[in-house]
């Protein structure tokens, strides 16, 4: 039995104590969630700047947010099965809430390691299709829903901006990659308030041609420690890129405190498991997702009726390399599993 099916097995136990408990060991290790594939899904749909670290501190954290007020389509969002705020008890938010604990604690320096610019938090995966970004979106719903935590969700996957049009960002409207390139434009004048009082949006921005070379520039590394150092409590969720299509992914992860990685249960390639790991720096703390996981493992292994495991892949002094072996051995359990859609 795998270190991730342990860590499934351990979910019927684990359910049974405070959450905030079981996540001590996430410093240094991978956390393992497998997400019942009845709530899981995949991408939705497809389609230099010159900065130093204080030349955005002088802006007012709400004088141009409130200039840009996103509402954010509820009701078709819960119709593909995304997390909102008027189902805070469903199976969904459950699964979130489990996979959101160990970050928080993190973020609020209640883990045995200080971890850097922990309240930066990417989410991504080997490549698209996997749920990179219903993930996301979930991830920072689910996180802006807390009572004394605010999100800045931050669509950085600029070539698609799934996320974007998925949250109701209208066509056009200004961003990421804008605020990169022009050095008139200030990051409160891009941050958009939305009607989740805990929750603020950075869209993607304008298409350019040089968004690759935009995101992996020192510009973008300044803007991401500004971020952390001056909002140390409010958590940025960032839907980054799959992490085999584009160079600037890795980059992106080498910025972060945290890493949320995504496999599609029996759908994600294991080759590209292994290679999408070998982007991610030894000494970042990674948690993966197991997406579409099937109901019927979940009864096999006794983990409860949400559907669910909650463990992790690896503690301290093991290799990133074990915990990538044990998630594409836990993946080869579910081949002919005819509970597991393969759908996109």
């Amino acid at each position: 039995m795998s270190i991730i099916e342990k860590a499934l097995k351990s979910g019927k136990h684990v359910a049974k104590q405070s959450q905030e408990s079981a996540t001590d060991v996430l410093v240094g290790g991978v956390a393992s969630i497998a997400v019942d594939e009845d709530v899981a899904q995949s991408d939705v749909g497809s389609v230099g700047r010159s900065t130093d670290a204080g030349r955005h501190a002088g802006s007012s954290r709400s004088a141009s947010e409130s200039k840009h007020l996103l509402s954010i389509p509820f009701a078709k969002l819960a119709e593909e099965g995304f997390l909102t705020p008027a189902m805070p008890r469903s199976r969904i938010a459950e699964e979130f809430r489990t996979i959101k604990r160990p970050l928080l604690r993190n973020v609020r320096n209640q883990g045995p390691t200080a971890i850097p610019f922990s309240n930066l938090i990417m989410v991504t995966s080997a490549l698209q299709g996997d749920g990179k970004t219903f993930s996301s979106i979930n991830l920072a719903m689910s996180i802006a829903m807390e009572e004394d935590t605010t999100v800045l969700f931050i669509d950085a996957d600029v070539v698609r901006a799934i996320a974007c049009k998925t949250l109701g960002v209208p066509d056009g409207q200004p961003g990421l990659i804008d605020l990169l390139k022009d050095d008139s434009i200030e990051l409160s004048d891009v941050i958009m308030r939305t009607d989740v009082p805990n929750l603020r949006v950075l869209p993607a921005g304008n298409a350019s041609e040089r968004a690759t070379e935009l995101l992996a520039s020192e510009s973008m590394h300044e803007l991401m420690k500004e971020l952390s150092a001056r909002y140390p409590d409010r958590v940025i969720v960032f839907d980054s890129p799959p992490l085999l299509l584009t160079t600037e992914a890795g980059v992106l992860a080498s910025f972060m405190g945290q890493i949320v990685f995504v496999a599609a249960a029996d759908i994600t390639p294991q080759n590209a498991i292994h290679e999408a790991m070998e982007h991610l720096g030894e000494e970042k703390t990674v948690g993966v997702v197991l997406n579409r996981a099937s109901r019927r493992r979940s009864k096999l292994l006794g983990i409860g009726s949400y559907g669910y495991g909650y463990g992790y892949g690896y503690g301290y002094g093991e290799s990133r390399s074990s915990a990538r072996d044990d998630l594409v051995k836990s993946k080869k359990t579910e081949k002919g599993d005819p509970g597991v859609e393969k759908s996109e």
